[in-house]
């Protein structure tokens, strides 16, 4: 989608929160989001009553804090294949279709050109070989669609013991103080920081642009679909077609969506030396597991139901959700593990000056592509 043909929408909002954060992220000829104050030349654009704060609705902790799957690493295989196997298969006809004249030029034998009968239909013999391989991303997919069910699963038939995670947050960056409790039934691999814009209500979306439901929908969202839970893109109409990898009927989303718009912190890499001794700073202050965040300047957390900026904290784990593995094989032990992420919101303070960024990164909403 090119955003230089879709206007920008730009609508007043009335509140009561105060201060409001000044920023600009992006260029006008590209996706941007920007909050400013008030003025005389903008009282000809519709005006919206909402409420601001600064940590996060319902609707975004209950889809963005928690265990959540990671997608079977074969959803990507799946997807960096499909381009390969098309070519190769029209490559096949167009071999095919020009087969006589390479017979006669010597270049290809006889006994590799021509055709297969079966009934009153001729196959190509190329097809016998292009074919098969064009099926592989479907058969990868439906592979991995039927592991990330089986774990979906056993997470729920199982649940992970919530993380308790005392942070220390700041604008120079995130430390977590202490870890503790820590499941015996979880290993972490490593963790960042990230911030992104999460989609607008979609209500909200529709009277700022002056439409109806039932009308045509907002740019990028669907039509609204019928009451069902699949996944969170369905809900809102942001999920037009495949969005994710299939997921379990269930009330809460067991795979994590990306945002959108969004920027991440360095991985950093877990050790247990972090928390064994309560080190201290220069200032006496207990330093614990430090976190970098992302190299933009980003808002702090601010949420209302156009724009709102969420920054939350992530957890790259190994998770063995299916009772007490301490006596069994190392081997088993890792057959029955699965790969996850816990998520929990942060609230981050906002910056003293306005906040300008000449650039949006805007990623794919499909998660097995998205590093969450």
């Amino acid at each position: 989608m090119d955003p230089s043909q879709i206007p920008a929408l730009e609508v007043v909002v009335e509140t009561n929160h105060s201060p409001i954060p000044k920023f600009k992220i992006g260029a006008n000829d590209d996706w941007f989001i920007e909050w400013k104050e008030f003025s005389d030349d903008y009282r000809h654009l519709p005006v919206i009553e909402c409420q601001i704060n600064e940590h996060p609705p319902n609707f975004i902790d209950k889809t963005r804090r928690g265990w959540y799957v990671i997608p079977d690493p074969l959803h990507s295989i799946s997807r960096k294949l499909i381009a390969p196997t098309v070519i190769l298969l029209i490559i096949s006809l167009f071999i095919h279709a020009i087969e006589p004249g390479l017979v006669s030029l010597g270049i290809v034998s006889k006994s590799f050109a021509g055709s297969f009968k079966f009934g009153p239909l001729y196959y190509p013999k190329l097809l016998f070989i292009s074919f098969p391989i064009f099926l592989l991303p479907l058969i990868f997919r439906m592979i991995a669609n039927m592991r990330d069910l089986k774990r979906q699963r056993l997470l729920l038939s199982s649940p992970l013991t919530d993380l308790q995670v005392c942070t220390k947050i700041s604008r120079s960056g995130v430390t977590i103080t202490t870890l503790p409790n820590m499941p015996e039934s979880v290993s972490i691999g490593r963790a960042r920081i990230q911030v992104g814009i999460a989609v607008p209500e979609r209500d909200t979306l529709i009277r700022a642009l002056e439409r109806k439901e039932g009308g045509q929908p907002a740019p990028g969202m669907s039509t609204k679909l019928p009451e069902k839970r699949i996944n969170t893109g369905d809900e809102i109409g942001t999920g037009v077609g495949e969005a994710t990898p299939m997921q379990v009927p269930n009330s809460r989303v067991m795979m994590l969506e990306p945002l959108r718009a969004s920027e991440y912190g360095k991985w950093s890499e877990f050790s247990q030396d972090y928390f064994q001794t309560q080190k201290q700073d220069e200032n006496g202050q207990v330093t614990g597991w430090p976190l970098e965040l992302p190299k933009s300047q980003w808002p702090g957390s601010i949420y209302s139901p156009l724009i709102a900026v969420h920054w939350e904290l992530v957890f790259e784990c190994r998770a063995w959700p299916v009772g007490d593995q301490s006596d069994g094989t190392i081997k088993t032990r890792n057959r029955l593990g699965i790969n996850t992420v816990w998520v929990q919101p942060l609230t981050m303070e906002s910056a003293d000056n306005p906040i300008v960024s000449k650039s949006l990164p805007v990623r794919s909403g499909r998660i097995e592509i998205s590093d969450y």
